[in-house]
């Protein structure tokens, strides 16, 4: 935990917290909890800046904050990216997060089971969960957007060119595309990622109609999380 991520209902009074969560146990066991010790915090949605600890038990702790910073800046990437198997999702949200990437749309694709839109981890709770991992990992306090489309020729000719004509760079993955991968630092962008495999040549055709220009990383298929990783490093 880079970042202590705080919420309103932490306050126990203007400037002071109590923890007793699991963010407690982590200072407590992992990180280590001493009076005067200060670590770095963030208000969820707000500024971050720093937290000292005033008190604690064996079961709480109580912590002075002082937050005056504004969180990191996102990256100006739109995130389309094809629904992961179960077991890949949280990588794929972790990384995009991380990376700064504060908009994400979660779509279906051919090559994307249907089974994937009854998983687990696209419950509420545990979306959440895994998003304020990803925050306390990178030291941010904004939540991102993320929405989910289960048809996507609709969101491929309705939605995704009017989220191309607002940015200055639209691509999408394709291992047999000819353009490399830009440098467009301090852009917007839309970046579509497909399942392992890819997006099939239909899909493809639409996300080109749309404005996407398909670019590649190589002739090897990479699995998602590692084309989201690298895509993202690239365009970034």
């Amino acid at each position: 935990m880079n970042l202590l991520l705080l919420d309103e209902n932490d306050f126990i009074a203007p400037g002071r917290v109590k923890l007793a969560d699991r963010r407690f146990l982590q200072l407590r066991d992992i990180i280590g909890l001493e009076t005067g010790k200060v670590f770095r915090a963030g208000l969820t949605g707000g500024k971050v800046g720093t937290a000292q600890v005033v008190d604690f038990d064996g079961s709480a702790a109580v912590l002075d904050v002082d937050l005056d910073q504004e969180p990191p800046a996102g990256n100006g990437i739109t995130l389309v990216c094809a629904l992961p198997r179960p077991q890949t999702f949280h990588k794929v949200l972790h990384c995009a997060i991380t990376m700064g990437v504060k908009k994400i749309y979660f779509i279906h694709t051919r090559k994307v089971e249907k089974s994937y839109w009854d998983a687990s981890v696209l419950a509420p709770e545990a979306v959440d969960k895994e998003i304020r991992l990803a925050l306390e990992q990178c030291g941010d306090t904004i939540y991102p957007q993320i929405e989910y489309r289960k048809r996507f020729k609709p969101f491929a000719e309705d939605e995704l060119p009017l989220l191309v004509e607002t940015a200055d760079f639209g691509c999408f993955g394709h291992p047999r595309a000819v353009a490399k991968v830009p440098n467009l630092a301090g852009q917007k962008m839309v970046l579509a990622v497909g399942p392992e495999g890819g997006f099939n040549e239909f899909e493809n055709m639409l996300l080109e109609r749309a404005g996407l220009t398909p670019v590649t990383l190589g002739s090897r298929v990479l699995r998602t999380e590692f084309a989201l990783a690298a895509l993202l490093a690239k365009l970034y």
